[in-house]
């Protein structure tokens, strides 16, 4: 049983460079909330390897993976005191995997690397770390590019006028604090009309405001764009490139539609089309109480 009001970050990895990256933020992350770790890696279970493989095989696969985990908790415990780390091996389709180990461990978040992909990839919604998003319960970090620093200078907010934007406003000074960060907010529009122009004006005011009054230093911009979910994420992108970006934080606004979750094409487009680590987040509205920022401990 999981002990309760304990930060856990389930870290995916698979030995591969984008993978050790991930973790080193990952490590990051997880210092900066004070939480628990586990290392999961994934045996693919599709392919032919994966099918043609017998009992006794996989049993030295695992065997050898335990080792190589082993080997990289002793490095982790040796460069992070305090932390601690545990690992798991599965066998099975990576997302699902991670899915289900992540609900049976109740994390508090995922960490996984995110390779970049072609057009043609990204129409099939090919990529585990799209999959997680979409499906999980928690807040996902994903962790694409290759130069990340370790802490976090500037966090980039992108806004709208949906209803989350209260939420988003609230879990980004959560995340400011815990890094001693300035918060970048930004949001782009599409349209002339002179009263959405202002109330939009109007909003980003009140949260630069709320912001400061918060204690948290920020900056406010709105970008003209051309309409379209990946005009919109390319807007995003671009903003949090020239403004230094760190962490990107998105709402990822998915509904339920009877036991499968979507997640935004422009989430999606966003994630993809970042070199900086993306932090997903549901909507409390959206998953109840789960996804709530954590405390530091």
């Amino acid at each position: 049983m999981a002990e309760k009001n304990k930060s856990r970050v389930l870290i995916a990895f698979d030995f591969e460079d984008q993978s050790v990256i991930a973790l080193a933020q990952g490590l990051n992350f997880s210092k900066a909330i004070g939480a628990e770790i586990t290392l999961v890696h994934v045996i693919e279970d599709g392919g032919i390897l994966g099918k043609n493989l017998t009992q006794g095989q996989y049993d030295e696969i695992r065997k050898e993976v335990d080792k190589r985990l082993q080997d990289q908790i002793g490095k982790i415990s040796s460069a992070y005191k305090g932390i601690k780390v545990n690992s798991l091996v599965a066998r099975g389709r990576v997302y699902e995997k991670i899915i289900e180990i992540a609900e049976m461990l109740q994390v508090t978040f995922i960490v996984m690397g995110c390779n970049g992909a072609g057009v043609i990839k990204r129409k099939f919604i090919g990529s585990n770390a799209l999959h997680v998003v979409r499906e999980s319960k928690c807040p996902v970090l994903t962790i694409k590019g290759k130069q990340h620093r370790n802490g976090c200078k500037n966090l980039i907010l992108p806004l709208d006028l949906t209803k989350e934007t209260r939420e988003k406003v609230s879990k980004a000074i959560v995340f400011a604090k815990l890094y001693g960060a300035a918060v970048r907010v930004v949001s782009v529009i599409f349209t002339k009309d002179e009263f959405i122009v202002n109330r939009l004006t109007r909003q980003l005011s009140q949260v630069k405001d709320y912001l400061e009054k918060a204690g948290v230093e920020c900056t406010a911009e709105i970008i003209k764009g051309i309409k379209g979910e990946e005009n919109l994420a390319q807007c995003v992108v671009d903003y949090a490139s020239k403004e230094d970006g760190d962490l990107l934080l998105i709402m990822t606004q998915q509904e339920v539609d009877f036991t499968d979750y979507f997640i935004g094409s422009s989430a999606q487009e966003i994630i993809l089309r970042a070199e900086m680590p993306v932090l997903s987040i549901i909507p409390d509205s959206g998953r109840g109480n789960r996804g709530k920022a954590p405390r530091k401990k």
